[in-house]
């Protein structure tokens, strides 16, 4: 199968005729790529799906899912509950693996290389591809303790101290617990637990970070420092999140896919477009909440 574009839909539109109005389907300012300056550093594919079907036993939680996602830019999707985003997502670095019902068919590449080969290590992979939950899951351990955990049991060498240091200050955490980092995680505020578990992923310096609706779990304050943190750690990695907020989805990302029950990517493109002008009835009636 060849390489498809970078921007793409997984179906011609036939639900309607192409829209004529530019009304915004959802009141937000939308930034792009294009206005952050990620464009120019980013574009480049460095996660690509072709013909992703996932099965949990007999269930079907994918169906046919191709995208290219570019590297050095933020990938939003979104969709309802149960349409798939999340497993996709748990693809990539093949958390899927930890689910005896789980089979994955077809190709998901990381910068051209299958990470379902015989020959790649899912330890290894994970570092390269680090991964922050919905809830906050922080070590039993303290600060310090557990950002450095991923760089110890990987065997990395350098100075301890500064990684710590530096993963921290990625993750907009420093300030905050410099003179603490001997403290439990777990005395952290919830917003605090899910930037250091953002610090560990950061901290054995993978090439992308994903994102399970980071800040599901989380008040308004503790969400934009979320957001913020998200567009600062996209200078560096590529980001992929997962979100139910579309609102959010708008702020924080330069491409979005659209997911729908039964495991379909029903569009995938410049996130101001898909906001502003989707190509599909569906995704503009998702957006609109005509359903989902």
């Amino acid at each position: 199968m060849s390489k498809n574009e970078n921007t793409i839909t997984t179906e011609e539109s036939t639900d309607a005729d192409p829209k004529t109005t530019d009304e915004k389907l959802i009141s937000t300012e939308v930034t792009t790529g294009t206005e952050t300056g990620r464009t120019a550093a980013g574009g480049r594919t460095i996660i690509e799906a072709r013909n992703v079907d996932v099965y949990y036993d007999d269930l079907r939680a994918l169906d046919d899912v191709s995208l290219q996602i570019p590297e050095g830019q933020v990938t939003a999707m979104i969709g309802p509950s149960g349409c798939g985003k999340s497993t996709f997502l748990r693809c990539i670095n093949r958390m899927n693996d930890l689910v005896d019902a789980a089979r994955v068919e077809g190709d998901l590449l990381l910068k051209n290389k299958n990470v379902y080969d015989d020959d790649v290590d899912p330890v290894a992979l994970r570092r390269r591809v680090g991964m922050v939950f919905q809830e906050p899951n922080p070590f039993p351990k303290s600060i310090y303790d557990n950002v450095a955990y991923g760089r110890r049991i990987q065997g990395l060498d350098g100075d301890m101290d500064e990684a710590v240091e530096q993963a921290l200050r990625r993750a907009a955490l420093w300030d905050e617990v410099k003179d603490q980092l001997d403290k439990s995680g777990l005395d952290l505020s919830g917003g605090q637990q899910q930037r250091l578990c953002i610090a560990r992923a950061i901290a054995v310096d993978p090439e992308v970070v994903l994102m399970d609706e980071p800040a599901s779990a989380l008040d308004p304050i503790a969400t934009s420092k979320i957001e913020d943190l998200i567009d600062e750690l996209a200078e560096e990695y590529t980001v992929v999140i997962v979100t139910h907020n579309m609102q959010q989805a708008a702020r924080i990302s330069d491409k979005t896919a659209v997911f729908l029950t039964g495991g379909e990517l029903i569009e995938f493109g410049d996130t101001e477009k898909i906001f502003e002008n989707p190509e599909h009835q569906r995704v503009e009636d998702y957006i609109t909440g005509k359903f989902g």
